[in-house]
């Protein structure tokens, strides 16, 4: 009798254990994504690219642990963009936005989403074409915000 109880209870606490596991993973990737979004709105909103070789995009990028860099079976690499929103020219005062997004592939096959994380802040400096190269808001993924 109490294996027969314990064949009924198992899948369902398998299941429990194994909803409990991914979506705490994606909680983790949504972390991880507001503080890449965070520190690209950071250095775009001061005007500051901490790396000579990469682009401020590439270089946040290279900051992400290495399962959202590169992707993985569970999640597509991640896409960092930086923009000014609808309205703004990039000038002193005005705002600029980073979004940060990745596609998630949910287990056993139910499909995929998109996890898209933004930051705006007031611009600090004015932006230079020498230090980062603002992405085209035409060019955004539909997750971004563009307003």
């Amino acid at each position: 009798m109490v294996l027969v109880e314990f064949a009924i209870v198992l899948p369902i606490l398998v299941a429990i254990i194994m909803g409990i596991l991914y979506f705490s993973r994606y909680e983790d990737y949504s972390n991880q994504e507001t503080q890449l979004a965070e520190q690209a709105v950071r250095y775009a909103s001061v005007d500051h690219d901490p790396s000579s070789t990469l682009s401020l995009q590439s270089y946040v990028k290279s900051l992400a642990q290495p399962e959202l860099q590169y992707g993985s079976n569970d999640v597509s690499p991640v896409q960092v963009y930086l923009y000014f929103p609808t309205g703004s020219t990039g000038a002193v005062g005005q705002t600029v936005r980073s979004c940060v997004v990745t596609t998630l592939q949910f287990p056993l096959g139910l499909g995929s989403g998109t996890l898209a994380q933004s930051a705006t802040m007031r611009v600090e400096q004015a932006q230079t074409s020498a230090q980062w190269t603002p992405d085209s808001t035409s060019s955004l993924p539909s997750a971004c915000p563009t307003s």
